[in-house]
């Protein structure tokens, strides 16, 4: 079967981790954009923009937003994916304002879920505002599907018609309180797709590397990063997300499968309509 080309996202920094964790993150505004220069560089199409503030706390400023996309899209050229779930308990004005920027893509969490030991919330109003936020402002969703009865939902807003007629999906597998990165998972959730329907997978963690993989074999997309994983090996930490989209570059090449140029990702993900 002859796959469409790679699609590589990179999540630079999400909302939970600190430099306690690993004292590679990129925390400021000018460290996030100049990590996110270098995976793009390396190989990523999209980068998943999650922002920080002075004091490295998560946040969904838009002054933030605006700084650091400024600094990226004046050195390379990529397509910007803003978070829309913030950090945990982030309010929904508060999680939707900087999509009036208008960003090319937006992530859009299909429910509530236990997250480690919070509760990160996407009621279906809160599912509805998002999703209009997003279509409001011209802007493609990734659909993030942290478990099965995300992906039903999903399908039910589709039939209903309250999502729009273009949208990516991501499966983010392995968070506690979703479904783990077992393999047979990945199967399953991608079986549940039509043939022609784009998807990614996001591993957490140690399933970060076996999705990838198996995700490139299958003719899905990968998504790498700091944000959902800071060892390039067991024991070792990665220095920089460049390091992940490397990585992804070599095994593609490894596997007979080609990587998108941008216009191709573009294109891949109706952004060039």
């Amino acid at each position: 079967m002859e796959h469409k080309p790679l699609i590589i996202t990179c999540a630079v920094i999400g909302a939970e981790l600190t430099t306690a964790s690993s004292p590679y993150l990129p925390l400021t505004p000018d460290a996030i954009a100049k990590s996110a220069i270098e995976a793009v560089k390396a190989g990523a199409h999209i980068i998943h923009l999650h922002v920080r503030d002075e004091k490295g706390r998560p946040s969904q400023r838009v002054d933030l937003f605006d700084e650091i996309s400024k600094t990226i899209r004046k050195q390379c050229d990529c397509i910007l994916q803003y978070s829309t779930g913030g950090a945990v308990g982030t309010p929904l004005d508060e999680r939707i304002a900087p999509l009036k920027l208008k960003p090319e893509m937006a992530t859009l969490s299909m429910g509530t879920m236990n997250f480690g030991d919070d509760i990160f919330e996407n009621s279906e109003a809160t599912i509805h505002s998002i999703a209009a936020a997003i279509q409001n402002n011209g802007i493609v969703p990734e659909l993030e599907i942290f478990d099965c009865g995300m992906l039903d939902t999903a399908h039910r807003f589709i039939q209903k018609g309250y999502l729009p007629d273009k949208f990516h999906i991501d499966f983010v597998l392995g968070v506690s309180g979703g479904m783990n990165g077992d393999l047979k998972n990945l199967m399953f959730l991608a079986g549940k797709l039509k043939p022609e329907q784009l998807w990614t997978v996001a591993g957490i963690g140690k399933h970060q590397l076996q999705l990838s993989a198996h995700a490139i074999a299958m003719g899905g997309h990968v998504r790498v990063g700091f944000e959902d994983n800071i060892y390039y090996k067991k024991g070792e930490l990665a220095k920089s997300n460049a390091e992940f989209v490397m990585r992804i570059v070599r095994l593609a090449s490894e596997l007979n499968r080609p990587v998108a140029t941008l216009e191709q990702a573009k294109t891949v993900l109706s952004l060039n309509d």
